[in-house]
């Protein structure tokens, strides 16, 4: 039976398993997938050795992704503009990397969201590795502006100049937080990592246009404090990341085996699970 995994430290709160063993009973696949926590000092050991035990592909989670990257012998352009890779798949022609988190958040945004992107205006907060796994599937539904803002203002305006030639016909800009003030936004999606520490990024009042869309990448029982910040600041409505990890999940899954899982009943059971606790 093939065997993948999901690779990490710290690795046992990991979803994947269960994701995709869900994904497997629904399109009648025959796999094994498992979670492999692999020593900090370790990685490229760890992925070796469950490659020579017939592992087919890997999703790469913290610390990992940076490694990941190097560790692959080809890459995905949107993999490349990330820097980052979280999805690996072993065969004869050696190991090729992805970056499925993008495509994994517009595919919830657009599909399950119902939101449109084309034409619009979208804020993202942050200039990390999310961010950058972000953009460029961003920039592909052609927004008439996407703003990227960061504490650090040089960070926000280097990841625009980079993917500015990728940009088309998107009005691609980096600032601070402080820059956003009497600015109005469609989409603002959260890619900092301050919910985790029930933090907000420091935004000025008055984002949100109307109908205007609140995204968190992080997720929960309940609304996030990003979540709860936008709907006090007018936001129309707030999403979760939870679908965005569903997506992403199934965008791998279609990579190793052909075949794209419907994420809709999965992320129903996920969310009713994290409800009930």
């Amino acid at each position: 039976m093939d065997r993948y995994a999901v690779i990490g430290n710290p690795i046992a709160h990991s979803k994947s398993p269960w994701i995709h063993a869900a994904f497997a009973r629904q399109t009648g696949q025959a796999l094994r997938y498992e979670a492999l926590l692999a020593p900090l000092d370790g990685f490229a050991r760890t992925v070796a050795e469950f490659r020579a035990h017939g592992g087919r592909g890997l999703n790469v989670t913290v610390p990992f992704k940076l490694e990941a990257f190097a560790l692959a012998e080809r890459h995905t352009a949107r993999a490349e503009l990330a820097g980052a890779v979280n999805t690996l798949a072993f065969g004869s022609d050696g190991i090729l990397g992805d970056n499925t988190d993008g495509a994994g958040l517009v595919r919830d945004l657009t599909a399950k969201l119902g939101c449109t992107l084309a034409g619009r205006r979208v804020l993202l907060l942050g200039a990390g590795g999310a961010t950058r796994g972000a953009l460029l599937p961003l920039l592909e539904t052609q927004p008439a502006r996407l703003v990227i803002a960061n504490r650090s203002v040089d960070k926000a305006e280097a990841l625009a100049e980079l993917f500015r030639p990728r940009a088309g016909h998107t009005r691609l800009e980096g600032c601070g937080f402080a820059a956003l003030a009497g600015q109005r936004f469609d989409l603002v999606i959260n890619a900092t990592a301050a919910s985790l520490a029930g933090a907000l990024p420091p935004l000025p009042p008055g984002l949100y246009a109307d109908d205007a869309l609140a995204y968190d990448m992080m997720y929960g029982r309940e609304h996030t404090p990003f979540m709860r910040a936008a709907l006090a600041d007018g936001a129309a409505r707030v999403a979760d990341g939870l679908g965005m990890l569903v997506e992403q999940a199934a965008e791998s899954f279609a990579l190793w085996r052909g075949v794209r899982p419907d994420g809709a009943p999965v992320l129903a059971e996920l969310r009713r699970q994290l409800e009930a606790g």
